[in-house]
């Protein structure tokens, strides 16, 4: 019986597929960023943000179901996450700018 899975593997690959040319486009942009990096920063302090503003007003207690305390606490660390993160790069790129 012949494998038709994995037929596609690394050695199919081209030589002149490679890693060491340097990048372009979008990919050099978000690199000279730091934007993996900004949304790392950004979604841990949201998410620290989030866990303490939870903590502070809903876990002594609540009348409302527990679900739309959850679904807000995700809304809001998700956005805050993002906006975090715009605000890092947006910063980024003016340090980038001045150099």
């Amino acid at each position: 019986m012949r494998r038709t899975d994995g037929v596609l593997g690394l050695s199919a690959l081209s030589e002149s597929v490679s890693q060491s040319e340097p990048q372009s486009g979008k990919a050099a942009m978000v690199a000279a960023l730091n934007v993996p990096r900004n949304a790392k920063i950004g979604f841990a302090v949201a998410g620290l943000f989030t866990a303490g503003l939870f903590a502070l007003f809903v876990l002594p207690g609540t009348q409302r179901p527990m679900g739309f305390y959850v679904a807000l606490a995700f809304v809001l660390a998700t956005s805050l996450g993002g906006l975090l993160t715009a605000l890092f790069t947006a910063v980024s790129a003016v340090r980038l700018a001045r150099r």
